[in-house]
C-alpha cells in the first residue's frame, strides 16, 4: 500500500496557510481595536522543534520571520532553507554559543546580562557584523523565567549601550502561561511603559522600536498593548510535545 505523500503535504500546507491567515486576521483586528496600523506588527512563526518540511510549508504560505530557541536548530535550518528568511533567536542564549549565531540571527531577543552582551559584541566585531538585540525582561517576576526585572532593566540598557558592534532595539518578555489572556495585559502594558521610559532617556545606540511580546494564547492582547513582534508557534504549526520542559520556555 502506497502512502500519498503529496496528498499529506498538500493538507499540511493548507492547514498552515489557513492558520497563518487566521493569526494575521486576528492581528489586524487587534490593531483596529487599538487604533494601530497592522503593518507595525511582525508575525514570527515559532518553529522550534519543527522539521524543515514544516518550515518550507510555512515559507510557501508567506512566512519570512522564524523564531528558534536553540542555536543548533538555526544553524541546521538556515543551511538548507531560503536565504531571505529572517531568523530570530528567541530562546536563552549561552555565551559559548554566541559565535555560531551572531551572523545568522537578524535579532537576538534574549539578552539579560552584561556578560552575554559583551560576548555578542566580541563575536560581532570578529565577524564584522552589527548585531541587533532586545533586552529580555521578566515582567511578571517569575522565578522560572530568565530576564531582568523591570526595575533593573534601565541600568542594564545603560551598561550595554556603549558596547561596539551591537544595537539595542527594544525589549522582550515571556508572559506567564494562562488560560485567560487578559491576565497578562498588565505585564504587556508594563513592558510598553518601560520602553517609553527608556526611550525618553535618549541613550546613544538605543532605540525602543521593538516590543517582542505575546504568544499563541495571548498575542491579541499583546498587540492591543503595543507589541511590534509576536511569537506564534502552536497557532501556526499545531501543538507540540511539551514532555521536556525548559526554564523560561512557555508554549509559544
Amino acid at each position: 500500500m502506497q502512502v500519498n505523500c503529496n496528498g499529506q503535504r498538500g493538507r499540511r500546507l493548507f492547514m498552515i496557510q489557513e492558520n497563518l491567515r487566521i493569526v494575521e486576521e486576528n492581528i489586524r483586528k487587534a490593531c483596529m481595536r487599538a487604533g494601530r496600523d497592522p503593518k507595525e506588527v511582525t508575525l514570527i512563526a515559532v518553529s522550534k522543534t519543527k522539521p524543515v518540511p514544516d518550515l518550507t510549508e510555512a515559507y510557501e504560505a508567506g512566512a519570512r520571520d522564524f523564531g528558534e530557541n536553540k542555536v543548533q536548530e538555526i544553524m541546521d535550518k538556515e543551511a538548507v532553507l531560503p536565504k531571505d528568511i529572517r531568523w530570530h533567536m528567541i530562546g536563552h542564549l549561552q555565551r559559548n554559543k554566541v559565535k555560531y549565531i551572531v551572523d545568522k540571527a537578524c535579532l537576538i531577543h534574549s539578552v539579560d546580562s552584561v556578560r552575554l552582551a559583551e560576548e555578542i559584541s566580541k563575536e560581532a566585531l570578529k565577524k564584522n557584523v552589527e548585531a541587533d538585540i532586545l533586552i529580555e525582561v521578566n515582567a511578571a517576576g517569575e522565578e522560572s523565567k530568565f530576564g531582568v526585572s523591570i526595575e533593573e532593566a534601565p541600568k542594564l540598557v545603560e551598561e550595554i549601550a556603549g558596547l561596539p558592534g551591537i544595537h539595542i532595539k527594544g525589549l522582550m518578555t515571556i508572559a506567564p502561561y494562562t488560560e485567560n489572556p487578559e491576565e497578562n495585559r498588565k505585564y504587556f502594558r508594563a513592558l510598553r511603559e518601560l520602553a517609553v521610559d527608556i526611550g525618553e532617556k535618549n541613550i546613544d545606540n538605543v532605540t525602543m522600536n521593538f516590543l517582542s511580546m505575546g504568544m499563541t494564547g495571548d498575542y491579541q492582547v499583546a498587540v492591543e498593548e503595543g507589541a511590534t513582534l509576536v511569537r506564534v508557534g502552536t497557532g501556526i504549526f499545531g501543538a507540540r510535545n511539551y514532555a521536556i520542559s525548559e526554564k523560561g520556555q512557555s508554549p509559544q
